[in-house]
């Protein structure tokens, strides 16, 4: 069976921001047709928790997607990380997916345990709370990207199809 993984990635927020690291990373990941999973994207997600929100959540409703990376970017951080939690108010929700074992595999990457207090925690907490109220099988993780540079590039890639893997057989 063609398992779905659906991934998200947002606008930039910024005036001095040319682009989202987040989403060039997805559309490299979207020009190549080799992965075994059907790969879903969501890209350009508003930069606003509740739209992005709606907007995600609508099209897990829609799709099912057996997995969902979320994606977001980190100009301050150099390497990929992946969130373990998410924070909103007082109420903290965190994921299902091993990230010791997930990250174990991966060069390149480290867990974070804060997601930002912005949009990208603010989706991962609204995600990850619906799929908990719906007892949804899917897994979903939330991975930050660092600006992308031509010497960044060939690892980060690396550890996100890796990453896509795993999700993919999760």
């Amino acid at each position: 069976m063609n398992r779905k993984i659906l991934l998200t990635s947002f606008q930039t927020w910024l005036p001095h921001q040319k682009y989202n690291s987040s989403d060039d990373l997805l559309g490299k990941i979207q020009q190549d047709d080799s992965y075994s999973a059907s790969l879903n994207f969501l890209r350009q997600l508003p930069v606003d928790v509740s739209q992005a929100s709606n907007q995600a959540i609508a099209n897990i409703k829609s799709l099912q997607p057996d997995g969902i990376i979320c994606c977001g970017m980190a100009e301050k951080r150099d390497q990929l990380t992946i969130e373990s939690n998410a924070r909103w108010e007082d109420n903290k929700i965190q994921t299902s997916v091993n990230l010791d074992n997930l990250v174990a595999k991966l060069s390149k990457t480290a867990i974070s345990h804060d997601a930002g207090k912005f949009v990208c925690e603010g989706l991962y907490y609204h995600v990850l709370t619906h799929l908990q109220k719906t007892q949804s099988p899917s897994h979903c993780i939330f991975v930050h990207v660092p600006l992308l540079t031509t010497a960044n590039i060939s690892d980060i890639m690396k550890d996100f199809n890796l990453i896509l893997q795993e999700i993919g057989i999760e």
